[in-house]
């Protein structure tokens, strides 16, 4: 049965899983319920094979394979538009064995990513999980490719690599992959409705997911806006509705020096709402207190920012990171986002207040950032004829800069970096000017914490640690893949990995 008008249900009190009288009477009263499972028939608004809940690369990715098994699939987003974090990526996207290493000459392996990712995550990484992403990111950039995606024709080595891996979108963004598989996927009959926030798990007498409990015509974040419905999944619910690092409250629960104190380089929508939805029905909560802190991000502008991908493809791995107090490096320019994040945060004044570290590059380095006119017309990025005058504009000791870039310009000619061990082989001199330079400060980017799931994408109970029957999680809303911190580029393989499993494996569930 399915219409569009918000009905009164027939819920039984006995049956709640949890909460008690007072979310029977919600329910009834079509508001948002305090407790978020019913287990009784009820009146369905719509009706699918499939739900995904967000609408990022693993809520697109999951959509289009359980399409492609001929299942009519629905994705619900809050926000106005599709795409939510995944659209402000950088577009950076780890693939082992790709062909474009085999024409570069870079020898990779899936073990050795699975290497990388366990040390950038020191080692408590759900290892069959990490495993299933390194795995699957061959076939998984074929997908995005097959679907329209555009690259770059040269890889980059990012940081935690062992070697040149990523692929960057050829408009240097994630929406450089969103938009065609929002395309793909409307073409193949995927309904998307946006303004419709996810409320509440809806199960059947046996606990398995059946549906969901929505607010349609939801404006965010106007809490008071949309309408209670309910629909119905035939198949099961995908959850990929992304981590929680715009969510204060949650987030401060997790590490209390972040919740409103450190910027994010998340979209307002990051919030957590379907991930506690997850644990109100028994879902396993996994490492929700590692959060990452990407060290790439400026104090100087909001979110994720220009000047992100500027020191990404070109502060740290042509250049070098100095102490605004006296001009000495600190950290090896590509360690891992844990160690660089760490090191950085470390810089204060005796106030206590941030004493922002300083990236810079000269102008053959700087040719390898995309974004480098947008980060000179928003003066966040600055170009400077001497270093002397960059040394003077961010008030740096200018004898010990100069000290730096010349021990720095040597360890490149011999190819050792003897300070602090940042691979050098394909880095430059910092020599021909105009120098360029950025204030640098970590941001709360991803959410290593989240559900557990196993290498179907099946979301465990955490009283038996079997998979709850009609619930798949995939993207930032799982945790475990990437343990205490996440190895650079592997979110948009993780989403598209682990999205196009949890889409093939509810495919093969049983209907109700």
């Amino acid at each position: 049965m399915s219409n569009d008008n918000c009905q009164k249900v027939d819920v039984s009190r006995r049956k709640l899983l949890a909460g008690g009288a007072a979310a029977a009477t919600a329910m009834m009263l079509g508001s948002e319920a305090s407790a978020s499972q019913i287990n009784n028939a009820i009146s369905w608004d719509k009706t699918f094979d499939v739900l995904v809940i967000g609408s990022g690369f693993a809520a697109l990715s999951a959509a289009i394979e359980a399409r492609r098994k001929g299942l009519d699939v629905m994705i619900v987003e809050k926000m106005r538009v599709p795409g939510g974090n995944s659209t402000i990526n950088g577009g950076l996207f780890a693939v082992a064995g790709s062909e474009l290493q085999k024409e570069e000459g870079v020898e990779d392996s899936v073990e050795l990513m699975v290497q990388d990712m366990m040390a950038a995550g020191r080692g408590i990484n759900h290892p069959e999980l990490t495993r299933a992403i390194a795995a699957g990111s061959p076939d998984a950039f074929k997908f995005v490719v097959e679907c329209g995606a555009k690259f770059k024709p040269k890889l980059s080595w990012l940081g935690g690599h062992s070697v040149a891996r990523t692929y960057l979108t050829h408009n240097a963004s994630g929406s450089g992959i969103v938009r065609p598989l929002v395309k793909t996927a409307r073409r193949e009959g995927v309904v998307i409705r946006t303004e419709c926030k996810m409320l509440n798990f809806i199960t059947n007498d046996d606990k398995r997911i059946i549906g969901i409990q929505v607010k349609d015509g939801y404006r965010f974040p106007d809490e008071e806006t949309g309408i209670v419905k309910h629909f119905k999944a035939r198949r099961g619910v995908v959850l990929a509705s992304g981590g929680f690092s715009r969510d204060t409250k949650f987030l401060s629960a997790q590490d209390p020096r972040l919740g409103g104190v450190i910027d994010s380089t998340n979209q307002p929508g990051a919030t957590g709402e379907a991930l506690r939805a997850a644990f109100r029905i028994g879902a396993v909560p996994v490492q929700l207190s590692l959060i990452q802190l990407g060290p790439w991000a400026s104090p100087d502008e909001q979110g994720f920012g220009v000047a992100s991908m500027f020191n990404i493809q070109s502060g740290f791995r042509y250049g070098i990171m100095v102490e605004r107090a006296t001009g000495k490096r600190f950290v090896n320019e590509l360690a891992d986002r844990k160690t660089r994040a760490d090191a950085m945060i470390k810089n204060v004044k005796e106030s206590g207040e941030p004493d922002y570290p300083i990236i810079l590059v000269d102008s053959v380095g700087a040719k390898a950032c995309p974004t480098l006119d947008r980060c000179l017309e928003y003066k966040v990025v600055h170009a400077f004829d001497r270093l002397e005058d960059l040394a003077s504009h961010y008030q740096i000791p200018a004898e010990g800069l100069i000290e730096s870039v010349t021990a720095y310009n040597e360890y490149v000619k011999n190819n050792d970096d003897l300070e602090l061990g940042k691979p050098v082989s394909t880095a430059t001199p910092i020599i021909k000017p105009p120098f360029y330079a950025v204030r640098g400060w970590p941001k709360v980017h991803h959410c290593m914490g989240g559900v557990e799931i196993n290498p179907s994408a099946q979301v465990l109970h955490s009283e038996t640690f079997e998979p709850i029957a009609g619930l798949y999680a995939a993207g930032e809303v799982t945790g475990g893949p990437h343990g205490a911190s996440r190895l650079g580029s592997c979110a948009i393989t993780d989403g598209l990995v682990m999205g196009r499993i949890a889409g093939n494996s509810v495919a093969r569930n049983d209907a109700i």
